[in-house]
């Protein structure tokens, strides 16, 4: 952004790069073990395992229990042993893996122990079928993590898969992969943006909804850019490509919602802190029910009793329930956030946002449109000739303000301009046809000791002020109008825990006011540069009871992002350093999506809860049981497996909700 009005304020994009560097929120991975072995859910192969040996273990019980065969007597060891292989192979891997990193106690040793040593005390159905049902586990929430996925990819995995190119003096249809930056591309009507670009065509209309959720078609002219993913509705155009596939604003928006699984919760990563001490303890007091019932008994003692209590106490206290469960309920999160075009970059800041109780908006583009228009031209000299020189000089900025000026005059012809000199907060200077030339907001005349109408210093409406050669010549007023939804979004946040809204922004404290009291927002500030804006929040932050979003959408918004506790991007549209700083990202630049997230939030954390109390209060209860000998192999079962399947079915449950 090259020009600062006085609607907001600029700062050079090293800060976003800096801050995607040095971010203030870690990325702890934990320790984990995977739990999907790399199936794919629609093949027939991933099932066929458990398949296999359910119906091996059926036949046996059948033959056991029902038929009663004499000759199965004689197979019977050997039938359940090669039942237990199709489920059991792959758990022991998992466990030889583990142990050659040197890590003894998982899930997969419990299991391992629990079913080998019910084959050596002859419980052989019971071996069978405590891997069978935790392989089933398995198998529902790779199920469950791939729908998700599919949830998300549906969502915003819109890329165009072909894009035709110019080269060797005709349009080419390759992959957009292919695609370099600088070259041009062909879209023909109906068909999607592949890359991202700039248009060369002279205009066309574009529905954006997959990008930003507005079903109104936008209409983008000679010079603009263009995003992947959106739709070209009416003519065939040309684009000059500016990004690869990769770096388009579709793709990255795509990988962070992919990647959001990297940034853990603490809940989460305090679950799987808590199972590799867990595990260890859970397997030393097996032992020692097998063990100390020796010592005290004497000649009562009887090993085969003691072991199997020992071996159902290992199935019970398996920790898959919350090691599957809770990241899973947080995946659930991420994907029913992302349904409702918020895109949260990890579930960390699911977590944090229900705790959030203030949020500090940016104006302009967050609570309004950001649409400028020019309601008003005021010349001491002739319009013609001031438009000109006011054009030549916005035509070099990308605000929202210059472009409205450029679109007013609709392609007038501009002076040439040299020695451009951005203000920051004020304006721009430059020099055309030998004369020096001011344009931007009042703080740039009174900078320059340049005399003016002391009268437009009470208009309310934002202005863009013009000098030539040191002598004031006239202004420009312009009109932003406020979103819809702004004043519902101010009262929902407000009933979901928002003890505090304040508005900073760099436009006249007078709009800022006005605006403010339109949506009765608590407080506001106005007239602020960049730095001005960090300072309030760092006074705002200064109260560490405070739990503080930051909420906007331009460039010179990343330091405010940046410092925040949760930065929240307003819409896919937003520049790329906003984009890149922020922890969550609106995509349909609607400001009462923000109370949707924190409901998210809050129904995530709910259902995490549920999860780990239903976990312990069963395993708890059926390992009392167990140790009592009052709970047999199927309670152990039902202890551990099935206590899975219920969380993993609630933690889903999240992407059925309606927010």
């Amino acid at each position: 952004m090259s020009n600062s009005h006085n609607i907001e304020d600029s700062c050079c994009s090293s800060k976003a790069q800096q801050h995607t560097q040095e971010h203030k929120h870690t990325h702890e991975d934990g320790d984990e073990h995977d739990h999907d072995h790399g199936g794919d859910p629609s093949s027939l192969k991933t099932y066929l395992p458990a398949l296999v040996t359910l119906v091996m273990l059926l036949t046996g019980i059948a033959f056991d229990n029902v038929f009663k065969v004499e000759a199965f007597k004689i197979i019977r060891p050997y039938w359940y042993i090669l039942a237990y292989l199709p489920v059991g192979i792959p758990v022991l891997q998992e466990v030889w893996e583990t142990f050659k990193a040197k890590d003894f106690f998982t899930e997969f040793s419990l299991m391992s122990i629990a079913t080998i040593g019910a084959f050596a005390i002859g419980e052989y159905p019971e071996g069978v079928t405590v891997m069978l049902f935790y392989t089933i586990g398995e198998l529902f929430q790779m199920a469950a993590v791939n729908r998700a996925k599919r949830n998300i990819s549906a969502l915003l995995d819109i890329r165009a898969n072909v894009a035709h190119v110019f080269r060797n003096g005709r349009f080419e249809t390759i992959n957009p992969e292919k695609v370099a930056v600088g070259e041009n591309i062909q879209i023909k009507a109906g068909e999607k943006i592949p890359l991202d670009g700039e248009m060369l065509s002279e205009k066309s209309s574009f529905n954006t909804a997959a990008l930003t959720g507005e079903s109104k078609p936008k209409t983008i002219n000679k010079g603009e850019n263009v995003l992947a993913g959106m739709l070209n509705l009416d003519r065939v155009i040309e684009i000059k490509v500016t990004k690869i596939f990769a770096d388009s604003a579709l793709s990255r928006i795509l990988e962070m919602v992919q990647n959001a699984t990297t940034r853990k919760a603490k809940t989460e990563l305090f679950i799987r802190k808590f199972a590799k001490i867990y595990t260890p303890i859970v397997f030393f007091l097996a032992l020692a029910l097998v063990i100390i019932p020796f010592l005290v008994l004497g000649k009562d003692y009887h090993f085969q009793t003691w072991l199997y209590r020992s071996l159902v106490f290992l199935v019970i206290s398996c920790p898959c329930a919350l090691v599957i469960s809770i990241p899973l309920g947080y995946f659930g999160g991420i994907g029913a956030a992302s349904a409702n075009g918020i895109l949260f970059k990890g579930s960390n800041f699911l977590d944090l946002i229900t705790k959030l109780n203030t949020v500090v908006m940016d104006k302009t583009g967050t609570l309004t449109k950001g649409v400028f228009k020019v309601q008003k031209v005021k010349s001491n000299i002739d319009e013609n000739d001031f438009l000109k020189l006011l054009t030549s000089v916005e035509a070099k900025s990308t605000h929202p303000i210059a472009k409205a000026i450029v679109s007013y005059v609709d392609h007038m012809d501009v002076y040439p301009v040299e020695n451009i000199l951005e203000v920051a907060g004020m304006g721009l200077k430059a020099t055309i046809n030998g004369k020096e030339v001011l344009a931007g907001n009042i703080k740039l005349l009174e900078k320059f000791n340049i005399g003016f109408d002391s009268k437009i210093k009470d208009i309310e409406e934002s202005i863009v002020v013009l000098a030539v050669d040191q002598k004031y010549v006239g202004y420009v007023l312009i009109a932003d109008e406020i979103k819809e939804d702004a004043g519902d979004a101010i009262q929902q946040l407000h009933e979901n825990g928002v003890k505090q809204v304040v508005m900073l922004s760099g436009d006249k404290t007078s709009i800022v006011k006005q605006v403010a009291g339109k949506l009765r927002i608590d407080s506001y500030f106005g007239d602020l540069l960049p730095e001005d804006k960090v300072s309030k929040l760092e006074d705002i932050k200064k109260d560490k009871t405070k739990v503080v979003a930051f909420v906007g959408d331009g460039i010179n918004d990343t330091p405010v992002l940046a410092i925040s506790d949760i930065g929240i991007a307003m819409g896919a549209m937003g520049s790329d350093a906003a984009i890149e700083t922020a922890d969550v990202v609106i995509q349909t630049d609607q400001p009462s999506k923000i109370a949707t997230a924190i409901k998210i939030g809050k129904a995530t954390k709910n259902v995490v809860i549920q999860n780990i109390v239903l976990a312990f209060a069963v395993k708890a209860l059926v390992l009392i049981l167990g140790a009592g000998g009052l709970a047999t192999m199927w309670e152990a079962v039902f202890a551990d497996v099935g206590v899975a399947l219920l969380a993993i079915l609630n933690a889903v449950r999240i992407q059925k909700m309606k927010f």
